[in-house]
């Protein structure tokens, strides 16, 4: 490992405040007039999905802490003073933003005859429409809670918003209570499009028609008030495991999906018109803080905004389709054509296809004997896992290292590994204490008298939806000591007790970290003796304190830095003395920048890599990540192209110099370049 200066006085970003700025970048872009109406609609339902995310597992954790603090003042949790209320405080003011850009946009969507309206506003018509929709839908999914203070509330999940009903006399001043959880599936959507007479096209929420109907509902009581206010709650999402040694991992993961469900609610977000007896008996209920109850607005859960109806297709985002490899053609062998060179795959603006029919070729040539794979995120019905399979009724060994700890996809993850074990697949559920986060296949297949390895090393998830979505690396390669290299970490994988070296793969947590920074301490040398040195790195977060601390070093020794960072990043760029000669931007656009490389100068010999880690502790030191370096001339230039382009982006970068406010990259040239429309024009030029 290449020693760091710990002596250095770092000023680095936290990084859950570092994460919150980029969800505010995902917040510029629902603010961004250039971007199609209805995507910005969709924008708001991500940044939501994202801070729920971030409340349930960051914000919990620092709770945690906090309390570990205070309750033991003497020992060191790790947690900054008064960290808890700055990111309060910041959560608190994106979500001022929020509120006020969901305003903008619903004026701008009702001047295009798009209508969001609530249950006063409809006319008699669509109140006998909503009446018969709510009988026939969202009735028999439908389950009143009635609330009262002697008795114990049920489970409730935290999937779900909820109304909160208040029952009420104006005579006599009795008054009940109850609770309506909002089940939203595809059969019952929260937003649902009425019959209009206008021109207009008129769309109400779920709850809104719910709202319309509590008449119905509580028909049975003798109230002449009755209201409903939305509320939503989240819960710890930690998870852990027993040591029962006699459960499986799946049995432990139910148990420990059964704890989370279960999990100690830590936020309750209320509709601020909410009468103080309402909330105070739900506040008790759930056994809230005062300090974790916000008020919000009249709707909530909204991240079922990037489920909108398409209502209007010409205020959509129209994104191109995806392109074939020039060397891939329609109906011909994709095994043929990495014999003959390796294959780079950018999606979204390659198609995933290829991937697929790489798979589907495998699983019926009879030359294949057999398949492993590293699965962490797939598709619902996936095509990867129906070729799979395929490829065991065809008869060939399939090995699946299936990841089942992967947040918030878990249960998917349950079901398809039932669904591979009893189709014939050897499935493996990871390895004690370390989650299997690399892209990697190895397909084996019988040629002449030898064995011959395909190879797939990539940056994302082997899912056909995501990857229309995120912007993700992939190599398809037949080199003989690269596929030698996949088969040492599969049969590690089979065999974990097995010490083993790969010549060309770098592996983590084994040695990835120590390569890497072996990397930077090169360049750190070569700067020293007056040689050209740079690194220029893509990735999702950096945040580990290793890699912070030597990437300072590097820049104090003058080695030129630029990072393209799209989420958390905990170094500060151009502080002087200490990154003068780090440059940092995030590109937040239409789709998710997920791919990672690496580009070292190496004194004018380049070492380039894509990998599935991001310079993340967690990802260097707990997680089974692969790294493959990039040899074939045409690959290392495309990777090349495609960082010079990203960095020339004056349209959707942002510099991470001031992550409080995020500044848009000042444009030095009157030419705009949109990376991520200029990738697509560059593939569709190869």
């Amino acid at each position: 490992m290449y020693e760091t200066s710990h002596h250095i006085r770092m000023k680095t970003n936290n990084r859950e405040l570092s994460w919150l700025a980029f969800n505010r970048r995902v917040l510029q872009e629902a603010q961004d007039p250039t971007v199609p109406l209805m995507q910005r609609l969709r924008f708001l339902g991500i940044f939501s999905n994202n801070e729920d995310e971030f409340i349930k597992v960051r914000v919990a954790n620092t709770i945690r802490e906090t309390n570990l603090t205070n309750r033991y003042p003497r020992k060191k949790a790790g947690i900054e003073k008064g960290l808890l209320q700055r990111i309060n405080d910041s959560m608190q003011e994106a979500r001022d933003r929020f509120e006020q850009t969901y305003l903008d946009i619903l004026s701008q969507m009702e001047e295009h005859g798009i209508r969001i309206i609530h249950e006063n506003e409809l006319s008699e018509r669509q109140k006998e429409f909503c009446r018969h929709y709510y009988a026939s839908v969202i009735s028999v999914r439908l389950v009143p809670l009635m609330l009262r203070k002697t008795v114990t509330l049920p489970f409730l999940s935290d999937q779900h918003a909820y109304l909160a009903v208040k029952m009420s006399n104006r005579t006599n001043q009795s008054k009940r209570y109850a609770l309506i959880q909002l089940y939203v599936s595809k059969l019952c959507p929260r937003f649902v499009e009425l019959p209009s007479e206008k021109a207009a096209k008129e769309i109400i929420f779920m709850e809104d028609i719910i709202r319309l109907c509590l008449d119905d509902i509580f028909f049975m009581f003798n109230f002449d008030d009755i209201q409903a206010y939305t509320f939503k709650f989240l819960r710890d999402a930690l998870m852990s495991f027993d040591d029962d040694i006699s459960k499986s991992v799946v049995e432990k993961l139910e148990d420990s999906l059964e704890e989370r469900q279960h999990g100690q609610p830590i936020r309750l977000v209320y509709d601020k018109e909410m009468p103080e007896d309402l909330l105070s008996l739900i506040a008790s209920k759930l056994k809230i803080k005062p300090d974790q109850v916000l008020p919000g607005g009249r709707y909530h859960m909204l991240r079922d905004l990037m489920k909108f109806p398409k209502v209007a297709p010409e205020l959509e985002l129209k994104r191109p389709d995806p392109l074939t490899h020039p060397d891939i053609r329609p109906f011909s062998s994709v095994l043929d054509v990495i014999r003959e060179k390796d294959i780079f795959l950018n999606y979204p603006y390659h198609t995933f296809n290829h991937l697929i029919d790489f798979l589907r070729e495998a699983a019926i040539d009879p030359k294949v004997k057999s398949i492993h794979i590293t699965l962490y995120r797939t598709a619902e019905n996936s095509k990867v896992i129906n070729a799979l399979i395929n490829a065991v009724k065809n008869g060939k060994q399939v090995t699946v290292l299936e990841e089942l700890m992967a947040r918030f996809d878990e249960e998917q993850n349950v079901e398809d590994s039932d669904k591979m074990q009893k189709a014939g697949i050897r499935v493996i559920h990871g390895l004690p204490g370390i989650k299997v986060h690399s892209k990697l296949i190895l397909i084996e297949r019988k040629e002449k008298n030898a064995t011959r390895g395909y190879v797939y090393v990539g940056t994302g998830n082997f899912n056909e939806v995501t990857a229309g979505l995120y912007g993700d690396f992939g190599i398809l390669t037949t080199h003989p000591e690269i596929a030698a290299d996949a088969r040492r970490i599969f049969d590690f994988l089979l065999r974990p007790h097995q010490h083993f070296r790969c010549k060309h793969l770098l592996v983590a947590p084994y040695y990835m970290r120590d390569s890497l920074e072996a990397r930077i301490g090169n360049e750190i040398r070569n700067a020293r003796k007056g040689k050209k040195a740079f690194i220029h790195a893509k990735m999702n977060s950096l945040t580990d304190p290793g890699i912070v601390r030597l990437l300072y070093k590097a820049s104090q020794h003058g080695v030129k830095i630029r990072l393209i960072v799209r989420g958390a990043c905990c170094l500060q760029p151009q502080v002087k003395g200490q990154s003068d000669t780090i440059e940092v931007i995030s590109i937040v656009d239409s789709y998710l920048e997920h791919a990672r490389m690496l580009i070292f100068c190496n004194n004018g010999d380049e070492k380039i890599y894509i990998l599935s880690a991001d310079w993340m502790t967690r990802n260097l030191d707990r997680r089974i990540e692969v790294a493959i370096p990039v040899y074939d001339k045409k690959i290392r230039q495309t990777l090349k192209d495609v960082f010079h382009i990203q960095w020339a982006d004056n349209v959707k970068a942002r510099e991470l110099t001031d992550p409080d406010s995020n500044p848009y990259r000042k444009r030095e040239t009157d030419t705009l370049c949109r990376s991520q429309m200029e990738l697509f024009t560059y593939y569709k030029n190869k």
